[in-house]
């Protein structure tokens, strides 16, 4: 809340004010941002990159939803299928498909990656839910959230009809067609 009035408050000061110079550096000053406000749009690289199953109905669903979210957005989020046959989990961390397939993978800005519900909370900042990422990752839903995830996890191949497909509970990879 205090980041938006602080932007409020920069942002009129600019209105009336097109642009102040830094006396120290004689650059043009802009309103200032939160920490967690800062982007850094210098390359593709820098994107927050989601690991997901795109043969799990739920999760495509979420990530449909996301991509929504994320089109006046473009860059912020790379979304890579782990089921297509191309993945290669040495571009991504390595992150293999099984360790993808364990739990929700995400690496952010920094190149580093977040699993289960941390990943989630980077994902939702990463979309604009920022406020839904920090919600789950506050010390009172955190272990609710963790919990319930790891339900989901252990039981998301049965309850997406796909145990026969993989019935030691992990899917074997899918060779690429030649």
């Amino acid at each position: 809340m205090f980041c938006k009035v602080r932007l409020g408050f920069a942002t009129a000061a600019s209105i009336r004010l097109p642009c102040s110079v830094n006396p120290r550096t004689g650059r043009l000053g802009t309103p200032g941002l939160c920490r967690h406000q800062r982007r850094n749009h210098s390359s593709d690289s820098s994107a927050v990159r989601v690991l997901y199953d795109g043969m799990c109905p739920i999760c495509l669903t979420e990530i449909r939803f996301l991509q929504f979210l994320q089109r006046n957005r473009p860059g912020n989020v790379n979304f890579i299928d782990i089921s297509n046959p191309g993945y290669d989990g040495t571009k991504y961390k390595h992150v293999s498909y099984e360790m993808a397939m364990e739990e929700m993978t995400v690496i952010d800005e920094k190149d580093e990656v977040h699993r289960g519900v941390p990943a989630f909370a980077v994902m939702y900042g990463a979309v604009g839910l920022g406020w839904l990422g920090r919600f789950m990752m506050w010390s009172p839903v955190r272990p609710f959230m963790e919990k319930a995830y790891a339900v989901f996890a252990k039981n998301r191949l049965k309850w997406t009809g796909r145990a026969e497909e993989c019935p030691s509970g992990s899917c074997k990879k899918k060779p690429a067609d030649s």
